[in-house]
């Protein structure tokens, strides 16, 4: 139950930066408050994760997700443009987080 956490953390790590570019520095209250909501169940869940997960596998994991949601939710929402060696240290990203899955005892 403690990934599933973690995973649910990161997600809301993708939901407040989303909404924190929504909120175009935090000038639109609906969109501040959505960030904030966002930074607070991903720090709870990023909480209740660790209860029984090493931070030094969950705090990685955590970004990792939260990054990678990110420049996914940037090129679909925001019409980022990433150069295909960016992708590449995307994917790079992605393997790390699946290895540190993969390998944690």
């Amino acid at each position: 139950m403690s990934w599933f956490y973690l995973f649910i953390a990161g997600l809301f790590e993708v939901v407040w930066a989303t909404f924190m570019k929504l909120s175009e520095g935090f000038s639109h209250l609906g969109y501040s408050i959505a960030t904030f909501a966002g930074m607070l169940f991903s720090f709870l869940f990023l909480a209740r994760a660790t209860r029984q997960l090493p931070i030094s596998l969950a705090y990685p994991v955590w970004t990792g997700i939260g990054a990678l949601g990110t420049v996914i939710i940037g090129v679909i929402l925001f019409g980022d443009r990433l150069s295909p060696l960016t992708w590449f240290f995307v994917a790079l990203l992605l393997i790390g987080i699946i290895g540190i899955k993969l390998t944690a005892k």
